[in-house]
This record gives C-alpha cells, sequence and structure tokens, in this order.
C-alpha cells in the first residue's frame, strides 16, 4: 500500500528533553488506517527497527538499533502522512515525533556506562603498576652457605651494597646467636677492611681534583699571559709613534678593542685571585690540624703566591695608566693639529698588517675562552664525585660501628651465659 508525506510550512513542535541513551521515539497523529507494515515502511529510512508497539490511540513507539537513528526520526515531525489516494481523514494524519524514555534504553546506558567505568578503572591500575617503584628483592634466610656466600660478596667491590643491606638485616631479625657469632664476626670484619678501600678511592679521587685544578690554574694563567702580550701590543700601538700614522676611523677601533681586552684581562685575573683564595683558606682549615712547621711553610707559600698576584695586578694598572696618559696626549695633539693628508701607501699596508694580527688575537683569546670553559665544569665534576663519596664513607662508617658494637655485645652476653 502506497503512502505519501507532505511537508508543512510550520515549525516543528518542540521536544521533551533527551533521556539518557535514548533508542526510542514516541510517534503520534497517525491516521486510524495506519498498520504496522506502514509505520515500518515509513521510519525504515530512518534506520533498523527493532520493535513497534502500536496503541489503539493513533501513536506507537518505535525503537531502533542505534541512538543516532533517533535523531533522523525526530526530522519527520511535523510532515502530514496520507494512506494511498483516499480523502477520509481516517487515512491522514499529522505526525508528531517525540523522544521517549523507555526502561529498555536506560537499563542498557547503564550496563554501558558500567562497562566504560570499569574500563578506566583497569587503565588507571595499569597505569599505576607502570609508575610504581619496583619493590626491593627478598632477603634469603640466615644459613651457614648463605653466609659464606655472603662474606665472599663483602669482598667483591661490585657487589658490596647488595651484600651489606642483607648483612644488616639479618642482624636487625636477630639471627646472631652463640653458633652463628663467629661468622658474624668474620662478615662484620670484611665489612671494615671495606673502609680502607674506600679511604683509597678517596684519596684517589682527591688527587685527581687536585690535578684538575693544577691543571685548570696553569690553563688560567697562559691565558692571562696571553691577554697581557696583547694588552701590549694595543698599548704599543697607542704610543705616539705609530698612533699618528692611522686614520680617526682606524684609532676608534683599536681604541675599542683594548678596552674590551682590558676588562676581560681585569675579569680573568679576578678569577685567578678568588681561586688563589680558596686554595688559600682550604690550606689554613689543613695547616689547623697539622704541625706548627708545616703550618709556616704553607704560610709562606700562600704569601709568595699572594705577592705573585699583587704583582701582576700592578703591572696591569701600571699599562693602563700608560695607556690612557697615550691616549690624553694623542686628543690634546689633535686639537691643536690641522686635517693629515691621506696617508701613503706603505704605511697603510703596516696597518692592514696590524689589523690581521690583531684579529688572530682576538680569535686565539675567543678560543683560550672555550678551554676555560671546559677546565672549570671538569673541575665542578670532580668537587660533585668527591662530596658523594664523603657522604657515603659517613654513612658506611656509621653502619659499620653499629654492626660492630652490637656484635660485641651479643659475644659479651653470650661469655657471661
Amino acid at each position: 500500500m502506497r503512502f505519501f508525506l507532505h511537508c508543512l510550512d510550520l515549525p516543528p513542535p518542540s521536544t521533551r528533553e533527551r533521556p539518557p541513551g535514548c533508542k526510542t521515539v514516541f510517534v503520534g497523529g497517525l491516521p486510524e488506517n495506519a498498520t504496522e507494515e506502514i509505520i515500518r515502511e515509513v521510519f525504515d529510512q530512518c534506520g533498523e527497527i527493532t520493535a513497534i508497539r502500536k496503541s489503539k490511540k493513533n501513536f506507537c513507539h518505535i525503537r531502533f538499533t542505534e541512538e543516532f537513528m533517533v535523531d533522523k526520526a525526530i526530522y519527520l515531525s511535523g510532515y502530514r502522512m496520507r494512506i494511498g489516494s483516499s480523502t477520509d481523514k481516517k487515512d491522514s494524519g499529522r505526525l508528531h515525533v517525540d523522544f521517549a524514555q523507555a526502561r529498555d534504553d536506560f537499563y542498557e546506558w547503564e550496563c554501558m556506562q558500567r562497562l566504560l567505568a570499569r574500563e578506566e578503572r583497569h587503565r588507571r591500575k595499569i597505569e599505576e603498576e607502570r609508575l610504581r617503584p619496583p619493590s626491593p628483592p627478598p632477603i634469603m634466610h640466615f644459613s651457614e652457605h648463605e653466609a659464606g656466600l655472603l662474606a665472599e660478596k663483602l669482598k667483591d667491590d661490585s657487589k658490596f651494597m647488595e651484600a651489606i643491606a642483607v648483612l644488616v638485616t639479618w642482624i636487625d631479625r636477630g639471627e646472631v646467636n652463640r653458633r652463628s657469632a663467629n661468622h658474624f664476626y668474620s662478615m662484620v670484619q670484611s665489612a671494615n677492611s671495606h673502609v680502607r678501600r674506600l679511604m683509597n678511592e678517596k684519596a684517589i679521587h682527591e688527587e685527581e681534583m687536585e690535578l684538575a685544578k693544577e691543571r685548570f690554574r696553569d690553563s688560567l694563567l697562559g691565558i692571562l699571559t696571553q691577554f697581557e702580550q696583547i694588552v701590549a701590543v694595543f698599548a704599543a700601538a697607542t704610543r705616539q709613534r705609530a698612533w699618528d700614522h692611522f686614520s680617526k676611523a682606524q684609532r676608534k677601533n683599536i681604541d675599542i678593542w683594548r678596552k674590551q681586552c682590558e676588562e676581560l684581562r681585569n675579569a680573568h685575573s679576578e678569577e685567578l685571585m678568588g681561586i688563589r683564595r680558596e686554595e688559600e683558606m682550604e690550606m689554613s682549615e689543613d695547616e689547623s690540624e697539622e704541625n706548627p712547621n708545616k703550618k709556616i711553610k704553607m704560610n709562606d707559600s700562600a704569601l709568595a703566591a699572594q705577592a705573585y698576584a699583587l704583582k701582576e695586578e700592578n703591572d696591569s694598572l701600571r699599562w693602563q695608566l700608560d695607556a690612557y696618559r697615550n691616549e690624553v696626549e694623542l686628543l690634546r695633539q689633535e686639537q691643536g693639529k690641522a686635517c693629515r693628508t691621506e696617508e701613503d701607501h706603505t704605511k697603510e699596508h703596516q696597518l692592514h698588517f696590524l689589523q690581521q694580527t690583531m684579529q688572530g688575537m682576538q680569535q686565539q683569546l675567543v678560543e683560550l675562552q672555550g678551554d676555560l670553559q671546559r677546565k672549570e665544569s671538569e673541575l665542578e665534576h670532580a668537587r660533585e664525585e668527591q662530596r658523594c663519596m664523603e657522604v657515603q664513607l659517613i654513612a658506611l662508617k656509621e653502619k659499620v660501628i653499629k654492626m660492630i658494637h652490637a656484635v660485641q655485645c651479643d659475644v659479651y652476653s653470650m661469655h657471661l651465659q
């Protein structure tokens, strides 16, 4: 049987609030002669229909398989439906489609939400297990065989940390008794012998740090010496004998380069002085623990180093003063002189050669600064390693002292028994 849908120029009726998980629609205004087959044929274009519940009062409920099909069915609201070519009122009607609240839809929606919640909890559990730190390995029970193996591990530097943790656990558990006292004493003795190995390792690291400091100080001193040579070149170029042959632009550039070089030289000189002050402070701390004769010798060497540094600083200040005097004299001469004629080719060639020399010195200065930074990073790394070793040594000493005290108490108590 054919049917016809006519669109009216009216706005669609308002719908109710959509229930969660809605897959069922209410269809009202059906023709009285509309059958279930006709209704299915009309709404099949919206999607697959699960069930149709028709009432005798010209309305029905249609349930689809998916939620998006309900949105398509809502668009048919407001259409006029006519069955065949009949003009009878029982064969026509104006459709009204709205959301319907069905228990089956709400039950399926709740099941889906619970499934999603379970998946989310499972995902979070997996993520927490992934981020959880690994649990420490289990400690085996004490036996003579395990004690022998542990004694061998205590003698191995690579397995010492693991073995000392097992030894502490056994002592805390109360495994020390009259039968096992000798085994524990030998293991504590092995732990005590590890202190000497740690002290030797610390001494090696201290020697490496001292060598790194010495290399850094020598490199910094070499850089400062080359700075002084470059400043001497600028001082020679600013003397009247050579200064008069430069043009104003060339004098300006030379003056800028000289000031930059002097600033860098002064900064490196202050850094070298700071390093020497730190060494003097360290030496004074060491001397307080040593004999007076050695203290006097170290004070003499510190005073000699300080005198040498003051002498270098005095020379640099004297060179700066000479450069400033030459600059003042040149300014006075320029005020009383007229503009000079163009310089000859020989003087220009000499000036070009001097500029190239200064540029090469500046490039060498930049390279020396890079070497200085690398030496500083090496020194800082060596200091960090030394601090870590000192902390480990202190902690290990405390553990060994506690274990020795515990074993001695146990041995003493067993002898009393």
